[in-house]
């Protein structure tokens, strides 16, 4: 179940198994979604499966998910998606109402983030070999003129950015999941996030990196960019937007809030001179309304993540070995 985590175990296999299987340069860059030049246009596209348990959850179902997980990998990517294929598995046994459900919410939420499902394919499994619903989705979109986001361009100097709240997705599966009543509801943040990545990159194109924390967390979005950057990343641990419910929940179950996953959340890289212009063109947008610049990326400890915590010490944030809530997307 560590290799499906996306910490450290899941980057030991793309890099051992798969990366060398497959082979070529485009892949071996390993980005959200590969960017692509074909007939003069430059092309994102990003394939994802989903596996998540139970179907449906506080603020969305595996239905959303199929949608906002590739649409937001095409956005960090910095392009606009156009288009989706869907793939459904279904377990022998799966009531139609369900997968109805499940194909509304796909469809509704494909409207919402201005994207077509354009092509699909159904296969059945034999009853126990599946937990009702799996689903893959792929997706492409166009990347404008100008726009260059890969962590080979962040820079110690470098300012980073979190577009809200973090940790919620994975508490609100877990709370369901288990049963758990932590006083309040606690939401999934499930949402597209193009509208959001476009009002930034309306502001500078000049963007260095952005990154959507869902497996692993915020933790493993910093790691795979600092390592990738060659950079160390320092991050004020006070200045993290961690809502109470959360905190209280995964102190509750003994779990870190960096490391819990996110499905409407983005990490950015960003010139020092165009933060803070950026921070309030997110927070002007409902997707980024609680933005809040975090840290910023430093010359010192290459490849490394270090809280500044509010006692006035650091700790190191690894890159997680595998996941601490499997199966939440």
């Amino acid at each position: 179940m560590g290799h499906g985590g996306g910490g450290a175990l899941s980057a030991e296999l793309v890099q051992n198994v798969f990366a060398p299987a497959f082979g070529g340069e485009v892949l071996h860059r390993l980005g959200d979604a590969a960017a692509l030049s074909l007939g003069g246009l430059r092309l994102a596209f990003s394939t994802d499966s989903f596996v998540v348990r139970p179907l449906f959850f506080p603020g969305g179902s595996i239905g959303d998910l199929a949608v906002n997980g590739t649409v937001n990998d095409l956005a960090v990517s910095g392009a606009r998606a156009a288009y989706l294929s869907c793939g459904f598995i279904l377990e022998e046994g799966v009531e139609i109402d369900t997968v109805t459900r499940v194909a509304d919410a796909l469809g509704a939420a494909a409207r919402a983030a201005g994207v077509e499902v354009v092509t699909g394919d159904t296969k059945v499994v034999e009853a126990g070999h599946g937990d009702g619903i799996y689903i893959n989705t792929a997706g492409i979109g166009l990347i404008p003129a100008g726009v260059d986001l890969r962590p080979q361009r962040v820079v110690p100097g470098d300012v980073v950015i979190v577009s809200g709240a973090i940790g919620v997705h994975g508490v609100a599966i877990m709370s369901v999941r288990e049963g758990l009543e932590f006083g309040v509801e606690i939401v999934s943040d499930c949402a597209p996030l193009g509208g959001l990545v476009d009002a930034m990159l309306a502001v500078t194109r000049d963007l260095h990196m952005l990154r959507d924390p869902t497996r692993g967390g915020l933790a493993a979005a910093l790691n795979e960019v600092a390592a990738a950057a060659g950079a160390g990343v320092v991050i004020e641990e006070r200045k993290v937007p961690v809502p109470p419910a959360v905190a209280n929940a995964c102190a509750v179950l003994g779990l870190d809030p960096m490391y819990v996953a996110n499905e409407g959340k983005l990490v950015a890289f960003v010139p020092r001179q165009h933060a803070d212009a950026v921070v309030d063109a997110m927070r002007a947008h409902p997707r980024g309304a609680e933005a809040a610049i975090i840290g910023e990326v430093v010359r010192d400890h290459p490849g490394m993540v270090v809280a500044r915590t509010g006692l006035g010490g650091t700790r190191v944030v690894d890159m997680p070995l595998g996941e601490q809530l499997p199966r939440i997307c």
